[in-house]
């Protein structure tokens, strides 16, 4: 497209900016790709040069050497990654694409802004603040926080008596957005995210623990065994038992 600008910040480091594709021969060696959407698609992925090319849809798009991004900012985000994109960032990246002009100082103007956006985004997901797109919402981006912080309450408290109006209240949601909530943001119940944590937690205890198997269950937050049991196979397609006997054998064997 004609408003497609690249902008060589430096070996390391390529931006993107509009809408259309980008040069493969314009990338770093070993790059890590970021592609920007916008109003219609409110969010940052990390993108491999062959969806880069095919970027038609992202507002810029930003290339970073993996190790360059590691030395600078001390970690390399996940392959694959896609996070809802907060205002700021889309406000940055809006900022990029507005340069007008083709002179030394839009230039310079264009690459201080990719490099904002970049340290911003990375800052941002460095200090846990961005959160996880796993598909559409229809949230705003007000309520993708408050679903998020009831998300962490569940991680976080999962031994207290959880339900889905407690949690709706400590969190500042009604029970109908946060339930929609979990569906869009973590394609599960609120009921499902306490069962999925405690579940982890008697893992975790019946491989590096010798506790008894009912004890682990009712630490996990289940009242008999039976429902413990149950749950977990369920869960991890084996018994509690079984579980603890291949964590065994497989210490035995080491």
């Amino acid at each position: 497209m004609s408003n497609k600008r690249t902008v060589i910040v430096s070996p390391e480091l390529t931006s993107y900016i509009g809408r259309g594709s980008c040069d493969l021969a314009g990338l770093p060696s070993d790059p890590l790709i970021f592609g920007f959407g916008d109003i219609g698609e409110p969010a940052v992925s990390v993108l491999t040069p062959a969806l880069a090319v095919e970027a038609h849809d992202d507002l810029v798009v930003l290339a970073i050497d993996r190790a360059a991004c590691l030395r600078m900012f001390g970690f390399v985000p996940k392959a694959g990654g896609r996070w809802y994109l907060p205002a700021d960032l889309r406000g940055i990246g809006r900022a990029v694409v507005a340069v007008e002009g083709d002179g030394e100082a839009a230039g310079l103007l264009r690459v201080a802004r990719s490099l904002e956006l970049l340290c911003q985004l990375l800052a941002a997901l460095e200090e846990d603040r961005m959160v996880e797109a796993q598909g559409a919402t229809t949230l705003s981006e007000h309520d993708i926080a408050l679903v998020a912080a009831a998300h962490q309450l569940v991680l976080e408290h999962w031994q207290d008596k959880l339900t889905v109006g407690s949690i709706a209240r400590r969190c500042g949601l009604n029970k109908a957005k946060l339930t929609r909530g979990f569906r869009e943001l973590y394609q599960c119940t609120v009921a499902e995210a306490v069962s999925e944590r405690r579940l982890d937690n008697a893992r975790q205890l019946l491989v590096q623990s010798d506790l008894p198997v009912a004890v682990v269950g009712y630490r996990s937050g289940y009242t008999s065994n039976a429902s413990f049991t149950r749950a977990f196979a369920r869960r991890f397609g084996m018994a509690p038992t079984e579980m603890r006997r291949r964590a065994n054998d497989k210490r035995n064997a080491a």
